[in-house]
């Protein structure tokens, strides 16, 4: 009898062990992937045609958060950035109007540069730049000129790659350098919703 009441205690203490070590495993597998999503990566995707054709309507993505400085959980403060933003990088931010929703828009203009646009064309510094990405959809109708203007300090000018249907910096004004949350990467995911189906092509794809 003290044999098998002894057998019992020793199955009991390692269950109890192999209980602890299991659970050890999972807080440290989820406390690892908190500080992955909130520190270095994190999916986003793509709810509107903003950024067409670059970025479509259904396309999922991963964006580096540490590159601009991720921001700590919970408390008002981010990581030193591993450089500044540059002109061409497409950044996702916290939407200035609510700061909770996030965009994702091309930065066009650094702090400093002035901004300008008229027609389809746009200035920086008085240079007209380059843009292969853009896509306008609207080629009849007048288009409204904006600026110059200069960016001010501490933010950058953020635009869509789909000029004539963007919500961008030309409504609501330069971005502050503090509302950014990361750099996209690629595409790992893709879906038409209209053709219900994936974009098999779009997966894997950089994002520049």
């Amino acid at each position: 009898m003290g044999r098998d009441k002894a057998k019992d205690e020793k199955k009991k203490v390692v269950k109890k062990s192999k209980f602890r070590e299991y659970t050890e495993i999972v807080l440290t597998a989820v406390v690892l992937a908190l500080i992955v999503r909130a520190l270095i990566i994190q999916s986003y995707h793509i709810p509107s045609e903003s950024m067409e054709n670059t970025l479509l309507k259904g396309d999922f993505l991963f964006a580096t958060k540490f590159i601009y400085g991720a921001k700590v959980p919970f408390i008002d403060l981010k990581l030193p950035a591993v450089r500044e933003p540059k002109q061409g990088d497409i950044v996702i931010f916290k939407f200035p109007g609510d700061k909770k929703t996030d965009y994702i828009k091309r930065c066009v203009a650094l702090e400093g540069q002035t901004v300008e646009v008229r027609g389809k064309t746009l200035y920086v510094d008085g240079k007209a730049m380059e843009e292969i990405f853009t896509k306008h959809i609207h080629d009849t109708v007048p288009r409204r000129s904006f600026g110059p203007l200069k960016v001010p300090a501490g933010h950058i000018f953020v635009m869509g790659d789909n000029r004539d249907n963007s919500f961008d910096s030309r409504y609501w004004g330069p971005l502050d350098k503090k509302l950014l949350r990361g750099k996209a990467l690629f595409i790992y995911f893709s879906v038409d919703y209209k053709k219900k189906w994936l974009r098999f092509s779009r997966i894997g794809d950089l994002i520049r």
